[in-house]
């Protein structure tokens, strides 16, 4: 069996920034099992894997394909950067001829469309809610030691916690963080928590200028820390759209690697979010 796979940095235009993704185009379904191992090997964050939801459809020709995502240890209900990534190789080595393309996935139907300059995804948004300050006291100090914290909220949907950095810590605060994954799991095992984002406020009147910066660490999902997040980005950005009282912001995830991500809170319950996407490798696994 051969299986073509693609690999894509996301939310970047720059070879080896943003977050890469392995994408594997399938003819048919596989085994979680063999989906799981193939998740492995690649050792990136995510790994996904596209079928034709109409048998008579080609990659080229389709318009509507069922997507699922792994990370090296299990599977994910919702992956931006590896959704961003799937549509980019269907566009970019498969040439598909649509605009937009829907994927089938475990997070209902999400959109993506080929813009002049990027690709923009239709994704659902997740609300937090604010959490008392002792609920997760010994998850905050593992993650932001005695830095001041100004907000402690979850999204349980996704169960996603996010800390927000008090107003007065500088981005190198957030940057020169050294978070151990060990730590965070010990803090908590209580399955409340699948993912750990760090925020602040950003600079949006310098240059570049960014409404809010981030940072991702999912242990839990076997990620120590993800580059750049799509999917964290349904919590962040309806926090911030409240908070900063904007529709339409600039986000940058402070990562080693880094990515930027155009966002558009909707009124209907949905964010756009926007990226570029550099492709880096086309290949073959053979089983």
């Amino acid at each position: 069996m051969e299986i073509p796979v693609f690999v894509l940095d996301a939310f970047t235009n720059v070879a080896f920034k943003g977050n890469p993704a392995a994408v594997c185009p399938l003819m048919q379904e596989l085994d979680d099992s063999l989906y799981q191992k193939i998740a492995a090997e690649m050792n990136l964050s995510e790994t996904a894997f596209i079928t034709r939801t109409n048998p008579s459809d080609t990659f080229a020709t389709g318009s509507k394909f069922h997507l699922r995502w792994f990370t090296p240890t299990t599977e994910v209900n919702l992956c931006g950067h590896a959704t961003l990534a799937s549509a980019a190789a269907l566009f970019l080595f498969e040439k598909n001829i649509n605009s937009t393309l829907m994927f089938e996935t475990r997070s209902g139907l999400l959109a993506v469309t080929q813009q002049k300059d990027g690709y923009l995804m239709d994704f659902p948004l997740n609300p937090p809610t604010k959490q008392e300050p002792n609920e997760f006291t010994d998850l905050v100090q593992a993650a932001v030691g005695n830095n001041p914290v100004q907000d402690v909220v979850l999204s349980s949907v996704t169960k996603k916690l996010m800390i927000r950095l008090a107003d007065s810590c500088d981005r190198s605060v957030l940057t020169n963080l050294k978070v151990d994954p060990v730590a965070l799991l010990n803090a908590d095992n209580s399955g409340r928590v699948k993912s750990l984002l760090i925020t602040m406020k950003g600079s949006p009147e310098s240059q570049p200028g960014y409404d809010f910066y981030s940072r991702v660490f999912a242990p839990w999902s076997g990620i120590p820390e993800d580059p750049v997040t799509g999917s964290a980005h349904t919590v962040l950005a309806a926090y911030w759209s409240k908070v900063l009282g904007k529709k339409i912001m600039t986000a940058y995830q402070c990562s080693s690697r880094g990515g930027k991500l155009e966002l558009e809170v909707r009124d209907d319950g949905r964010v756009n979010i926007s990226g570029k996407v550099t492709s880096i490798l086309q290949g073959t696994i053979r089983l």
